[in-house]
């Protein structure tokens, strides 16, 4: 042989490695490094041999990621050239993972195992899904610091978003951390959003570890799921250093971690020692002149608006008079008022911050995110923050119907002119634009569920508005119109396969990968879609699937225009007069199809109270009262009714066409027929 390999205590490492001649070669080998079993190497079954001594020897040293090795490196050739210096008394990480791969429950044992809280103290599931709309979804909206203490060394921690849509709270978050915790799940792997925040880490040059999670799970499958996240590695042209990742295998809500899926540890120790073996501090000039990037906004009612970001050179004090920067040419002064670090999970005050660590500053209260805190004299703005251009659109218009003013507080378009665009100051991937009349407002984002997050959060605060369906934003490119297309990625039961299949061909999607997940049955389907027909899909692929299907996307690209989609093939029917519902006429409605309305409820004329259960538009009089006679009837008719759809917000939007709108007020979803348009009845 013409390489020596060393044994470690969980993997191999090639200590003189060759640079191979195929990538085949290369991802053999590498794989190796993982402790991964390739039945068809004829090297590992039959050539290797291990002196007792030193094989003994190597597997008492500790294991060693050659990702801190290159850090290392990379640090003392920048402390010659820039007089960089590395804090070993602190790391600064982002935990980031697909959607419902369990990254606050990870985050829920790392805090309780750091002893953030005391032993009688009660402390409720998802502890930073602090926001009420995060509570009921079930999901991450807002990215939210913490940080622990583990053998002297404290790690600020970043819990980020899984879902697709808030991809730009992702993309500035890691802007304030030097390596990635990505949680990937035993049984499924990775997945889209697990290549795009992956994607995102390794251009900023950050080191990785992966954490295998749910390794508890009875068809966790750990070697199928180190060897699909090494090959994205390289799909993703990782370096050699980022290829040689180290993988801790977790149970986040067992709150055990270990180097080998089946000799796991008592508690989350070695996911913690990693963190600190192989992400390194963060590099800094301590001397250099103040440079502090504003990458998150915060406000409260006593302090005002709270910036947070990183500390990237020179030490900010308490009351110290600042520049802040936008560009070269566009600066201000202020002076700081508070000054705050995170330590366990709450803001504690401080008198001054060193480089290298997350901090909080008042006092600012025109800051942006993007803006640069820097020195009164000599400071340099930092490169400002840039995220991806959104990729569908709404609109939003003042409530025309004739219930308006009713339930909610803020009503004029003044109010939801100022509410939208105090909105841009933190969501850098939402932008805003005046539509055709004074009163309407065009907001794009990065997916209908970017947008509904909106709206629900306005919906509480008291504001009353109108929204129209979403469209896509296209681009035109030497005459030809492109649109963005995304890819779809369905887990699907084997035996509703067929209606799914079926579903995803009518709205262009083009699949390009299926294979079996786990030992439960399911089947994942990729496919590439355009953006256009993921438009109500999700409730048409429940509906398809009895519920059983899970549906995840991801933007891809822009590509040629693929053609009209007809994404509702019913019409709606639309009450005929104001009027509050009966019994009487919902009875000999709900044949005409499915009513979301019952008894009792008030409506008006152009509300939409039901599914037709064909094509078109039939306007109907649900508000018919039983006309009253001198006769009278040895026994009463009973009325059977249906029981009506509960249409959620999502459920509306998806719903809705274009000549129809949603009306939101603070206590009522309604949607009804655009005004504007022609009427389309029967």
């Amino acid at each position: 042989m013409d390489m020596a390999i060393g044994f470690h205590a969980s993997s191999f490492s090639v200590l003189t490695p060759r640079k191979p001649s195929s990538s085949s070669s290369y991802t053999s080998l590498s794989k190796h490094r993982f402790g991964l079993s390739l039945s068809s190497s004829p090297i590992i079954t039959t050539s290797l041999k291990f002196r007792p001594k030193r094989n003994a020897t190597r597997c008492r040293r500790p294991v060693k990621c050659s990702v801190s090795q290159a850090a290392e490196a990379a640090e003392t050739a920048a402390e010659k050239k820039n007089k960089l210096v590395m804090r070993r008394d602190i790391r600064n990480i982002a935990i980031i993972a697909h959607v419902d791969h369990g990254k606050t429950t990870l985050v829920d044992s790392m805090l309780k195992q750091a002893k953030v809280f005391r032993d009688n103290q009660f402390v409720q599931e998802r502890i930073m899904d602090s926001n009420d709309l995060e509570r009921e979804r079930g999901i991450t909206i807002l990215s939210k610091n913490t940080s622990i203490t583990f053998k002297d060394t404290k790690i600020n921690i970043i819990d980020t978003p899984g879902h697709s849509d808030f991809g730009g709270e992702v993309e500035r978050i890691l802007n304030m951390v030097e390596g990635v915790l990505l949680v990937v799940d035993s049984v499924e792997g990775p997945m889209p959003q697990t290549r795009f925040v992956l994607k995102k880490a390794l251009e900023f040059g950050l080191a990785v570890v992966v954490v295998v999670n749910k390794i508890d799970r009875p068809s966790a499958r750990p070697d199928f799921v180190i060897n699909s996240t090494f090959e994205l590695f390289i799909e993703l042209n990782a370096t050699d250093e980022q290829c040689d990742f180290q993988a801790i295998y977790a149970s986040g809500i067992q709150g055990k971690a270990g180097l080998s899926p089946d000799n796991l540890g008592d508690d989350l120790g070695p996911l913690f020692e990693a963190v600190i073996r192989c992400i390194p501090g963060p590099r800094i000039n301590k001397d250099g002149a103040l440079q502090m990037l504003a990458t998150n906004i915060e406000y409260e009612e006593h302090k005002g608006r709270i910036a947070i970001g990183r500390l990237h050179a020179g030490v900010l004090r308490k009351g110290m008079e600042v520049k802040v920067c936008t560009s070269e040419d566009s600066c201000r002064y202020a002076r700081i008022g508070e000054l705050f670090v995170y330590e366990k999970f709450f803001r504690v005050p401080v008198e001054s911050v060193e480089a290298g660590d997350i901090c909080a500053v008042c006092g600012i209260n025109d800051i942006q995110i993007g803006e640069t805190i820097a020195d009164k004299l000599s400071g340099k703005p930092l490169p400002s923050i840039k995220v991806e251009e959104p990729t569908v659109k709404m609109s939003f218009s003042i409530n025309t119907s004739p219930f308006v003013g009713r339930e909610g507080k803020y009503v004029t378009s003044r109010n939801l002119r100022d509410r939208l665009y105090r909105e841009l100051e933190r969501n850098l991937a939402m932008k805003v634009e005046d539509g055709e009349t004074a009163d309407t407002f065009v907001v794009s984002g990065r997916g209908t569920l970017h947008i509904t997050i909106l709206i629900e959060n306005m919906r509480r605060e008291g504001y009353e508005f109108m929204v129209g369906p979403p469209k896509v934003i296209n681009k035109r490119v030497d005459d030809k119109l492109l649109e963005p297309f995304e890819i779809a990625t369905v887990e699907v039961p084997e035996v509703h396969m067929g209606s799914v299949v079926e579903l995803l061909g009518k709205r262009r999607g083009q699949m390009f990968d299926m294979q079996g997940v786990g030992s439960e049955g399911t089947t994942m389907l990729k496919y590439k879609i355009p953006t256009r027909g993921l438009l109500g899909l999700r409730n048409a692929i429940l509906t398809a699937s009895r519920g059983t299907a899970i549906l995840n996307t991801l933007f891809d690209s822009y590509g040629p225009w693929a053609g009209d989609i007809s994404t509702r093939d019913q019409g709606s029917l639309v009450a005929f007069e104001d009027g509050t519902t009966t019994s009487y006429a919902l009875c000999s409605s709900q044949d005409r199809g499915q009513l979301f309305v019952s008894p009792g409820l008030e409506v008006y004329k152009g509300q939409i109270v039901g599914i037709h259960q064909r094509s078109g538009d039939l306007s109907l009089n649900v508000c018919k009262k039983k006309a009253a006679t001198n006769v009278r009837s040895n026994k009463e008719v009973s009325v059977v009714l249906d029981t009506s759809l509960d249409y959620s917000l999502d459920d509306c939007i998806e719903y809705i066409q274009e000549d129809e709108l949603v009306e939101v007020t603070p206590q009522s979803i309604r949607m009804c027929k655009n005004p504007k348009f022609a009427k389309k009845g029967r």
